[in-house]
């Protein structure tokens, strides 16, 4: 299991993961009722292949997010 910060982009025009420091994650969704956070979730699920969760900044851009390799 790993942890990584990123940056989140709510109400962008694209979904995309953008390689840089901190990774930044842009989604189309909003960020009201956890909607952004549920896209970034299934953004990264599918980048990594791996369960992704978030550890703490669900109310802010920047985040931290658990990573645990799908065995």
């Amino acid at each position: 299991m790993k942890k990584i910060e990123i940056k989140v982009i709510p109400n962008s025009n694209v979904e995309e993961i953008i390689e840089a420091e901190p990774l930044t994650i842009r989604v189309k969704e909003p960020p009201t009722k956890g909607k952004a956070n549920k896209a970034v979730i299934k953004l990264l699920s599918r980048h990594f292949n791996a369960n992704v969760r978030i550890v703490s900044g669900t109310k802010s851009r920047r985040k931290i997010v658990e990573i645990e390799e799908l065995e």
